[in-house]
C-alpha cells in the first residue's frame, strides 16, 4: 500500500502536520504523524516485482501439516475443495509449466477454471493467503508459515517438487514456473506507469463521485416480550409460503446469564455474530457454509436444554449434524459472555 514514496509522504503530511509544526494543512489540528510501527502494520502489500515480500522460508512438508490443520476443512486435503469452494489446483499440464499459458483455459470441454490455472503471479497468491487466510482468523499466519502454504499448493500442480522449498531468495524463480505466468493482458493497468510492461493508464478512470444519496429506508417491527404469546404462536397459525410469513412468537427461554445479558445489552446480536466472525460461515436466513441460524434455531426449538446444548455445541465445535462437508471449529477464543449471548439468541429463536 505504501511501496510509492509519493503516497507515504503524502499520507504523513496530512496526518501530522499540526503535531510536527510544519505549515498548516486542509485539516489543521488534526491527527499526528504516524509511526513506523504503525505504517508497517499497514504496509503489507507485495507487488508483481516481489517489492514489499517479507523475508522467510518454508519447505512442502511443512506447508502440508499446516494445510492439513487449517486449510484442508474449507479447501481439501489436496486443494480439491468441496461442493462450497472452487478447487485451487487441476487443469494444468507440464505443457504448460513450459509455455506459461494454460491451454485448457480454451478448452470448452473443460469448464473448470481452479485457481492454479487463472494466477499468473505468485505474489498475487502469497498477499492473498497472507492477508485473508484462514478464513476464520485472516492475517493470523506467519510469513514462514505463508511461505509454507504456499510452496504446498504449488506442490500440489508440481511447480515444486515435494521436497521443495518456498523463500523470498527463489521465488523469482518459482515464478518462473507458474502455469499462466505469461497469460495475463496488460491491456490496462491498476496504477500509473509501465514498469510491468502495461500502458501506463490505471484502469479506473474515474472523475466524479457519488453524492446526494438518498439513506436506505429500513422498516422493521417488534413485539415486547410481555406480548408474544397472547394470541398463540403466530409461526404455527399461517402458511409457510407466500408473502406473508407467521413470525414465531414463542415465549423467550430463560435468560443466560449476567454476562450474557450484559453483552447483549452493550452490543447488538449483529455486533457479536459479525465481531466473533460467525457470519462467514452462517447467514440468518441463508444457507451458505453452514446452516442459517433461523434453521437451527428452529430444529432445536422444543428442546428444552437448548441454551445448554447451543453453549456447548458451539465451544466444542461440530460436524455431520446439518450434512455439510465443512466442519465448525472449536471456538475456543470466543469470550464467554459472547458464547452465552449468542446462545441464548439461537434458544430464542434466533430474531432479528
Amino acid at each position: 500500500m505504501f511501496n510509492s514514496p509519493k503516497l507515504l509522504a503524502l499520507v504523513v503530511l496530512i496526518a501530522g502536520a499540526a503535531q510536527a509544526g510544519e505549515p498548516a494543512s486542509t485539516f489543521p489540528g488534526i491527527g499526528r504523524t504516524a509511526t513506523p510501527a504503525e505504517i508497517k502494520a499497514w504496509d503489507i502489500d507485495v507487488r508483481p516485482d516481489f517489492k514489499g515480500l517479507p523475508p522467510g522460508r518454508g519447505t512442502v512438508a511443512q506447508g502440508q501439516d499446516l494445510w492439513e490443520a487449517k486449510c484442508a476443512g474449507c479447501h481439501g486435503i489436496f486443494g480439491e475443495a468441496n461442493e462450497v469452494f472452487s478447487p485451487l489446483v487441476g487443469g494444468t499440464t507440464q505443457d504448460d509449466i513450459k509455455t506459461g499459458h494454460v491451454a485448457r483455459l480454451l478448452d470448452p470441454a473443460y469448464p473448470g477454471r481452479t485457481t492454479l490455472m487463472k494466477v499468473s503471479h505468485l505474489s498475487t497468491l502469497w498477499d492473498y493467503i497472507h492477508r485473508a487466510m484462514p478464513w476464520t482468523a485472516p492475517k493470523s499466519l506467519k510469513p514462514d508459515e505463508v511461505y509454507a502454504v504456499t510452496a504446498y499448493l504449488l506442490s500440489l500442480a508440481d511447480v515444486l517438487p515435494a521436497d521443495g522449498e518456498l523463500s523470498d531468495k527463489n521465488i523469482a524463480e518459482v515464478q518462473q514456473r507458474l502455469p499462466n505466468r505469461n497469460g495475463k493482458t496488460f491491456a490496462h493497468d491498476l496504477w500509473p506507469g509501465n514498469e510491468f510492461g502495461g500502458t501506463g493508464k490505471p484502469d479506473v478512470q474515474g472523475s466524479s463521485c457519488m453524492k446526494d444519496c438518498a439513506p436506505e429506508a429500513k422498516v422493521a417491527s417488534f413485539l415486547p416480550d410481555f406480548a408474544r404469546n397472547n394470541n398463540g404462536n403466530l409461526a404455527e397459525q399461517q402458511r409457510l409460503v407466500g408473502p406473508q410469513r407467521g413470525v414465531d412468537t414463542a415465549p423467550r427461554p430463560a435468560a443466560a446469564s449476567s454476562a450474557a445479558q450484559a453483552a447483549a445489552a452493550s452490543q447488538s446480536i449483529g455486533e457479536l455474530l459479525t465481531k466473533n466472525a460467525c457470519l462467514a460461515c452462517h447467514q440468518i436466513d441463508t444457507q451458505v457454509v453452514g446452516p442459517a441460524f433461523k434453521d437451527v434455531a428452529a430444529k432445536y426449538r422444543d428442546q428444552p436444554d437448548a441454551l445448554d446444548y447451543f453453549i456447548k455445541r458451539i465451544r466444542a465445535g461440530s460436524s455431520g449434524r446439518w450434512g455439510g462437508a465443512v466442519p465448525m471449529p472449536p471456538q475456543t477464543a470466543l469470550p464467554q459472555a459472547d458464547l452465552e449471548a449468542i446462545a441464548g439468541w439461537l434458544a430464542g429463536g434466533a430474531k432479528h
